[in-house]
Formats: structure tokens, sequence, C-alpha cells
């Protein structure tokens, strides 16, 4: 098949695309080798020393008991000598400030 006629706009509009599509190839290319060489920076992992405190601290609470058996055993020996007390206020205080946070969540 033989193309006769092909009006200015139309070749330029060849040439444009063909220059495109060779850029766009070049930048392919670019990646790769710029890649290769910046592998070893972006595998480095530097920590700061508030996440190292961070770390440290739990590590640290891992390591403690769920229950402090020792308060609850001086809690058990008031309740059963009858020398326990129960502060009312604090107690209240404790039910609005939750019932506050339930209400805001």
């Amino acid at each position: 098949m033989k193309i006769s006629k092909v009006d200015d706009v139309t070749l330029q509009m060849i040439q444009q695309y063909q220059k495109a599509d060779r850029v766009e190839d070049r930048s392919q290319e670019k990646p790769e080798k710029a890649g290769a060489a910046n592998l070893v920076p972006e595998e480095k992992v530097n920590l700061s020393t508030t996440a190292k405190d961070v770390q440290t601290l739990r590590n640290a609470v891992s390591s403690l008991p769920d229950v402090r058996e020792d308060k609850v055993q001086a809690l058990r020996e008031q309740i059963e000598k009858g020398t326990y007390k129960v502060d009312a206020e604090k107690v209240a205080e404790k039910m609005v400030g939750e019932s506050l946070l339930d209400v805001l969540s």
C-alpha cells in the first residue's frame, strides 16, 4: 500500500511521537542504572535515640508481671482485718471520668 499524500501536520505529529518515544526509552534506562548505585544507602536504617529508648522501655514493661502479687496480698490482708478504707471521692471522680471518656469516644 502506497501513501501518496502526507501533509506537513501529519509529518510533524509523527516526528514528535518518535521523539517522545525515544525520550521515554531513555528515561526508563536511567532508573535501573541509578537504582543499582543507590541500593546500599537505602538499606541502611538509623534509629533515633528516642526510638531506642522506647524499645528499651517496651522490653522492660513486657518483662513485668501482669498482676502485682505483693499489692494484691496487702489489699487482701487489709480487707480481712477490716482496715481497708474506700475513698468515696476518688471512686466518684474515676466513675465520672470514665463516663465522660465513654461519651466522648
